[in-house]
């Protein structure tokens, strides 16, 4: 099982709060961690890879600028703002791209550094922020941003007195950041729950960690071995950071057992529907409803799925549809009327798990179907289509020429 895409990025930024030699272990191979590596070099780190793990050496001054040509490449890029402006009074930091899901604006990361103490304008495409040391504060997030919670985190640990985040994200992803950030020398209370307090500190020290397991990744196999009837062990899975989602699968008819090192999960015959409402953690992870979607599509009976966290996440539906699914969305629900069988045909990746849902559905599909936009995948699967061949799938790669006029 790989370390967590969600969590390795924003590991990496964190390093940024320390000078010297930060070590990561299990960390992904895929596109995403590359860039990151990339910005941290243009900020005058030295970063190593070698296999899964990562050596990130802090110079004492970093740069403070992240490049628009990465950051719109990568939305994670933004949680370098608060290790910048906490540890270097300054960060200019281009405006995110990343996946088209729908509006996941900053509003909140600027509110909550400007609560700390920091100014922050809008420049030209840039965030601009500047502060002398931070002062702790409290903060409220209007929602349980994982972004906002971590970025406010990471600032709050070296400003001057305490800090309370309230209704901060509860995710695996942020435990496993708190974690490191206290091995580093900080002083967090609470993480993994809804209320963090932060004592500030004067500075912190470069550590070794090792990356919290993916739970989206674990997730989607999963669901995977669901929808084909399979039997799938997945080793380093933690299954109590998907209850909420493995509990629908057992739902669904499948069996699911814990083992030693992970988790196991088994279907022997066609799944019944379930309704799912994605939620913030521990409720269903919005990540993994493109995927419930593709299963629902090929169960027994009417599934409602609805949507509440990223308004866009229904932008791949039409490619599944492509594939012979029965859906149809209103607003933020999407309901499915369960097939037997999908149908093979040429579908495109709108994004990381629309990309790994029609992977899965084109598994179940009769016929060839050829998923284009896979780069989408590398950003959050690494080896997709090896790790599937090893499951006995019968799945190729192949690159395609650009097609020019």
């Amino acid at each position: 099982m790989t370390g967590a895409k969600n969590s390795a990025l924003k590991l990496m930024a964190a390093a940024l709060l320390a000078a010297g030699q930060t070590e990561l272990s299990r960390v992904p191979d895929i596109v995403d961690v590359r860039i990151m590596c990339e910005l941290l070099r243009r900020m005058g780190c030295r970063v190593e890879v070698a296999g899964d793990r990562l050596s990130i050496a802090v110079p004492e001054s970093p740069h403070t600028e992240a490049d628009y040509d990465l950051v719109r490449r990568l939305r994670a890029s933004i949680c370098v703002l608060g290790p910048l402006v906490a540890r270097c009074g300054e960060a200019t930091v281009a405006l995110p791209g990343g996946d088209n899901i729908g509006s996941r604006g900053l509003d909140m990361h600027i509110a909550g550094l400007e609560r700390l103490g920091a100014t922050v304008r809008n420049e030209h495409g840039f965030l601009v922020a500047s502060a002398g040391r931070l002062q702790g504060t409290s903060i409220w997030l209007d929602f349980p941003s994982v972004g906002a919670t971590e970025n406010l985190l990471m600032a709050a640990v070296l400003a001057k007195g305490t800090t309370v985040i309230d209704n901060a994200a509860r995710e695996p992803e942020i435990v496993d950041i708190a974690g490191m950030l206290t091995a580093m020398g900080a002083k967090i209370d609470g993480a993994g729950t809804s209320t963090l307090v932060i004592d500030g500190v004067d500075s912190l020290s470069p550590v070794a960690h090792e990356t919290v397991a993916d739970r989206i990744v674990a997730g989607t196999w999963a669901i995977g071995a669901t929808m084909t009837r399979g039997d799938v062990l997945i080793r380093g899975g933690v299954l109590e950071h998907l209850e909420v989602a493995l509990d629908k699968l057992v739902t669904a008819g499948a069996t699911v057992e814990a083992v030693p090192d992970g988790f196991r999960v088994r279907m022997d015959r066609r799944p019944s529907a379930v309704d799912v409402a994605t939620l913030p953690y521990p409720g269903f992870p919005t990540d993994l409803q493109p995927a419930i979607i593709a299963l629902a599509a090929v169960s027994k009976g009417d599934a409602m799925v609805t949507e509440n966290i990223f308004e866009g996440r229904f932008m791949f539906v039409d490619e599944l549809v492509r594939l012979g699914a029965d859906v149809r969305t209103d607003g933020h629900h999407a309901v499915v009327r369960g097939r037997p069988q999908l149908s093979g045909a040429p579908v495109q990746a709108t994004d990381i798990r629309a990309g790994a849902a029609l992977v899965l559905a084109g598994l179940v599909a009769d016929g060839l179907t050829s998923v284009s936009g896979v780069a989408h995948i590398d950003r959050g699967y690494a080896g997709f289509a090896e790790q599937l061949r090893a499951l006995g799938a019968d799945v190729t790669r192949v690159e395609v020429p650009e097609f020019s006029l």
